[in-house]
């Protein structure tokens, strides 16, 4: 496995909703608002001036995160899932460095991100890479998302 992580290109509109579908399915429902946004990453993420990565085995992608802006310095972390046959790999070790490294390039100062207290792995990933809980939730579109966490950069 050679993978490498590269930033979104038209033609991945696809691999970035099908992939995000597959996981949210395994685990949570779909809601109004990943319908929304996964229907068109270009106007909800890309276009406001956020970025989608895309990490790709061979010309395969296997695994996606995206940047979506929030305003006064913060992106948050989203839509990140690694295809299941290739979790456990390191991929989505890979896809957070990578986009943390992205958010400081694009001058952001915090990456914030929602997910859900039964991931564990996830939770885990999260935390070895620097993120904290959130003292103060915030509101969420997401009925799943139980668990906010933030990284200063």
């Amino acid at each position: 496995m050679t993978v490498v992580v590269r930033e979104f290109r038209p033609g991945d509109e696809a691999a970035f909703r099908d992939i995000n579908l597959a996981w949210i399915e395994r685990f949570f429902a779909i809601e109004p608002k990943d319908r929304e946004v996964l229907a068109d990453p270009r106007k909800y993420i890309l276009d406001p001036g956020g970025a989608i990565l895309i990490a790709d085995d061979a010309g395969e992608t296997i695994g996606v995160v995206a940047l979506i802006v929030m305003g006064n310095g913060s992106v948050e972390l989203a839509k990140m899932c690694v295809v299941e046959s290739a979790q456990g790999k390191g991929v989505g070790r890979l896809l957070i460095a990578e986009a943390t490294e992205k958010a400081r390039a694009m001058g952001m100062s915090r990456v914030y991100l929602e997910t859900n207290s039964v991931l564990a792995p996830a939770l885990k990933l999260y935390r070895d890479a620097g993120f904290v809980p959130l003292a103060a939730p915030l509101p969420s579109p997401y009925a799943r998302a139980d668990v906010q966490f933030e990284l200063w950069l």
